[in-house]
């Protein structure tokens, strides 16, 4: 077994190999996947920060978090900041909110973040 497993590890790209890390910790911290949220419904998410920029709306800036949790993704977008320290990409992350859906992205405005 522990051979088999070792084996799997050494074959595996290294992309495969962080997607299964960052699945492990949202799973370990009790998060709900990607897949399963639902627009409009209170969810708690989290995974790594894939990308952070700035996106001017409305005349006003907002920070646009990518967060990726190996199944896919979400964005927390915090209107009238341009940075929040410590988020930054490769870093883990949750959010707490209720997602709108645009298009085919799922967006979390201004949500509650906790840094891991």
């Amino acid at each position: 077994m522990a051979l088999k497993g070792a084996m799997k590890r050494f074959t595996a790209s290294v992309h495969d190999l962080d997607r299964a890390s960052i699945t492990e910790f949202c799973d370990g911290c009790g998060l709900t996947p990607t897949t399963e949220v639902v627009a409009r419904e209170q969810v708690r998410v989290g995974g790594e920060v894939r990308s952070v920029r700035v996106v001017p709306r409305a005349g006003a800036p907002a920070l646009e978090v990518t967060i990726t949790d190996g199944r896919g993704s979400v964005t927390a977008v915090f209107l009238g900041r341009r940075k929040i320290g410590g988020v930054t990409p490769g870093r883990r992350i949750s959010v707490e909110g209720v997602p709108g859906q645009v298009g085919a992205r799922l967006l979390l405005y201004n949500p509650l973040y906790t840094l891991h």
